[in-house]
């Protein structure tokens, strides 16, 4: 007798991505993804707007999703959604509208943590790291050294205190004058740079943690000084200065990863996280496990941004294990790693 095949509708709405995702017996079938523009205008992602544009978007990326996975509602076992953490209007649109589905159709509600899915992103497709294994996670929000040892069961060694690197990176654009989002033009800006023509500072934080907050104000003190003396600083060394700014931020996570690596003796490590689609630290990520003699792994690129394949991998291992959420579940704006 075979067994009925697992299928699973999987919605991330955490931030400004509204994504859905069929996955089939853990392979990813669809990953709808629909991007706001709206925001770019402003600098920045705004809640209300967010929220307003999930809700015009929701319906139909479910429906491309189903659609592009060839699937049928009647075929699904159950609906998963990005529970927390997120902006709490956002994430409300993904769960009201999981716990309707899933209701209507009387078939179970999975509830995902968003920087669970990050790190099992890693999981979707082959090759696949071996647990236990470190996983870098950096996102705007976020960053954090993961040690996970099955996948359910992950524990955080390492996370920022202050700004995550992603707000590093979009900081650094907007002190350099460059539209938001920033992050993937200082790496675009980069690749022609000298990464050590200006030299900033790496914070000395103890442990496996993060910190922030002092490099942003370095670059910040450093193009004040600069543009002071020759107003035309930073267009004359845009390059040079996207360049060192990447090279830094680069190291200060590499650096505590192979601290990680280290004090947990794990061999196969992994990024993931909006900022791990960054060809700076991609590059250099390999580069070290090279020299370490690790295993490295990294997602494919539309599995790094926010998107519903991670929620599906994620998904697909709570419903092995039977790891199922009420309908009184509620999405929250910030979440406790269980």
């Amino acid at each position: 007798m075979s067994m009925k095949p697992i299928t699973i509708l999987a919605i991330e709405s955490s931030c400004d991505e509204t994504s859905a995702s069929v996955c089939k017996d853990g392979k990813i079938l669809s990953n709808i993804i629909a991007t706001q523009k709206i925001h770019e205008q402003y600098g920045g992602v705004v809640p209300e707007l967010a929220s307003r544009a999930h809700m015009q978007n929701i319906v139909p990326t479910v429906d491309a999703a189903l659609k592009a996975a060839n699937c049928q509602l009647t075929e699904l076992n159950a609906v998963a959604y990005t529970q927390a953490p997120g902006l709490i209007g956002a994430l409300l649109v993904g769960s009201q509208f999981a716990k309707s589905l899933a209701l209507s159709l009387d078939i179970p509600l999975i509830a995902v943590h968003h920087m669970q899915a990050h790190v099992l992103a890693n999981l979707i497709a082959e090759p696949r790291p071996s647990f236990p294994f470190l996983c870098l996670t950096v996102s705007g929000g976020h960053t954090q050294i993961v040690l996970c040892e099955s996948p359910l069961q992950m524990k955080v060694i390492g996370e920022t205190l202050d700004d995550a690197a992603g707000e590093a990176f979009d900081k650094s654009a907007k002190l350099l004058g460059l539209p938001y989002p920033g992050g993937p033009l200082i790496d675009k800006y980069a690749k022609t740079g000298d990464p050590n023509r200006f030299k900033f500072p790496e914070p000395q934080i103890p442990g496996l943690d993060f910190s922030f907050s002092g490099l942003k104000t370095a670059i910040l003190y450093f193009l004040q000084e600069q543009t002071h003396k020759d107003p035309g600083f930073v267009e004359k060394n845009l390059a040079d200065i996207c360049a060192s700014i990447q090279n830094r931020i680069v190291s200060i996570l590499l650096n505590k990863l192979k601290k990680a690596v280290k004090e947990t003796a794990v061999k196969d490590i992994c990024i993931a996280g909006g900022v791990s689609a960054n060809s700076g630290l991609r590059s250099a990520f390999v580069e070290m496990s090279k020299s370490l003699q690790l295993n490295s792994f990294i997602p494919a690129f539309e599995y790094c941004t926010d998107n519903a394949a991670m929620i599906a991998i994620t998904a697909y291992h709570k419903f092995l294990a039977k790891d199922f959420a009420p309908l009184s579940s509620s999405a929250t704006a910030r979440a406790e790693w269980s």
